[in-house]
């Protein structure tokens, strides 16, 4: 080891309270790429751990219990709390939910019991409501409901009923 590598090294056990800072700032940043509010309590242990590291900095093993601790405290009391208020909230649509109005394109034919279709991008499992005649490959669709993995789904072109609108039938 040099000797920069030297002062470095004892720089931060030293100052180990920089390193806990620095990782909670890293997992506050991923917080908001991720909005799960999971790093965001990994973020809080860290910084529970780097308080300790200012408090006592030679005891290593505190620091890390007690970011554990904290960490698991609030992963398993604050925030299913913070998560059923957030879902709670006027207005709050899950992603599956703002599926609901979507248009996409039928990638394989659709009917009561199974196909596919191209929504904003993805590919989802799809059935078609119920009284909808089958919809053929390419055939624009809307979605109607979201059912576990598979989209409930109708065809836009067409009246809803089975029958074909006049403009189909020209």
């Amino acid at each position: 080891m040099t000797p920069q590598e030297q002062d470095l090294a004892g720089w931060f056990s030293d100052h180990l309270w920089a390193l806990w800072g620095a990782l909670a700032l890293v997992l506050a940043c991923a917080e908001m790429l991720t909005l799960d509010l999971t790093l965001l309590m990994l973020s809080s242990g860290a910084l529970a751990g780097g308080l300790v590291a200012l408090v006592v900095p030679g005891m290593l093993w505190l620091q890390v219990l007690v970011a554990l601790g904290v960490a698991a405290a609030m992963l398993g009391f604050l925030r299913p709390t913070l998560l059923e208020r957030v879902r709670r909230a006027p207005g709050y649509r899950s992603s599956l939910n703002k599926l609901v109005g979507s248009e996409g394109a039928a990638t394989a034919a659709i009917t009561r019991t199974g196909g596919e279709v191209k929504v904003n991008g993805e590919l989802w499992s799809a059935r078609l409501v119920p009284g909808v005649a089958a919809v053929e490959v390419g055939e624009i669709v809307e979605v109607y409901e979201v059912d576990g993995a598979t989209l409930v789904v109708y065809p836009v072109e067409r009246e809803l009923g089975g029958r074909s609108s006049a403009a189909e039938i020209e």
